[in-house]
C-alpha cells in the first residue's frame, strides 16, 4: 500500500519540509483534542446534543447494547490510527506506521463495515418510520431523521478512507520528492478528517441514537431482530 518504489526499504519522510516546499501551508503540528482549533466536522456543540437524555449501557436491549459494545474496539483502532498519524508528521514515516496504518485498514473493512451493515439492515429502517411517526424529522418535502445523517456518515467514512488508501499509494509511486510530500501530506490531513468523523459519528450513535431506539422501540421488537439476527448466522 504504501512501499517506496524500490519495495526495499520505506524512506523517512521529514513532513516539516512541506513547509519550505509549499508557502501555502503554514499550519502548525497539532493533535486532534487540542480543544482550541476548531473542525467544521466538529462544531462546539456537537458532542452536546439538546433535548437527548442518553441511556445507560446496563438500560439497553442486549440487541442495541451489542452494537455500542461493538464501538470499544473501533475506538482503540481510531484512537490507534491517530497516534500513527501524529508521528508520522513528527518523524517520518517508518516500517512501524505503515504496519499500523494497514492494521486500522484492515480492521475498517473487516469490522467497521459489516458493523455498518448489519445496523443499515436490522435496525434503522423500523427506527427511521418511528422517528417520523413521533414528529422528530426534517420539515422538508422529503422527511430526514437522524437515520440519514447516520447513514450519510457510513458512506463519508468508506469515500474517505479510501481516499486516504489511494493517496498513500500514490505518494510512495511519485519519483519527485516535492509531490511526495504534497500527496502524503493530503493522505494525512483526510487521515485527521476520517478520525474526527468516527469520534463524533460513534458519539452520536452511542448517546442520541441509542437513546431514541431505546424509547421508541419495544422490548419484543428487540427480541424479534435478535432473533433474526441469530437465524441469519447460523449456518444454511
Amino acid at each position: 500500500m504504501v512501499r517506496d518504489p524500490s519495495e526495499e526499504q520505506l524512506t523517512v519522510m521529514d513532513l516539516r519540509k512541506l513547509n519550505r516546499i509549499d508557502p501555502l501551508r503554514k499550519q502548525p503540528e497539532r493533535g486532534l483534542d487540542g480543544g482550541q482549533d476548531l473542525s467544521p466536522m466538529d462544531p462546539p456543540d456537537a458532542y452536546a446534543p439538546p433535548s437527548v437524555v442518553p441511556v445507560p449501557a446496563a438500560a439497553l436491549h442486549p440487541f442495541l447494547r451489542k452494537f455500542r459494545d461493538e464501538h470499544v474496539p473501533l475506538m482503540e483502532e481510531v484512537n490507534a490510527f491517530e497516534e500513527a498519524i501524529l508521528s508520522i508528521q513528527k518523524t517520518g514515516f517508518t516500517k512501524e506506521s505503515d504496519a499500523k496504518l494497514r492494521h486500522f485498514f484492515h480492521f475498517f473493512d473487516r469490522e467497521f463495515t459489516p458493523h455498518n451493515r448489519r445496523k443499515e439492515a436490522a435496525l434503522f429502517p423500523l427506527l427511521h418510520e418511528r422517528l417520523i411517526a413521533d414528529g422528530e424529522h426534517g420539515k422538508g418535502k422529503i422527511p430526514t431523521t437522524a437515520i440519514d445523517l447516520m447513514e450519510n456518515e457510513h458512506a463519508k467514512a468508506m469515500q474517505l478512507a479510501a481516499v486516504v488508501v489511494n493517496f498513500l499509494g500514490l505518494a510512495f509511486r511519485l519519483p519527485d520528492e516535492r509531490s511526495r510530500l504534497i500527496v502524503l501530506d493530503a493522505a494525512l490531513e483526510q487521515g485527521k478528517n476520517l478520525v474526527e468523523l468516527l469520534r463524533l459519528h460513534i458519539f452520536r450513535e452511542d448517546n442520541v441514537v441509542c437513546s431514541l431506539a431505546h424509547r421508541l422501540i419495544s422490548r419484543a421488537e428487540f427480541d424479534e431482530m435478535q432473533s433474526r439476527a441469530a437465524a441469519a448466522r447460523k449456518p444454511s
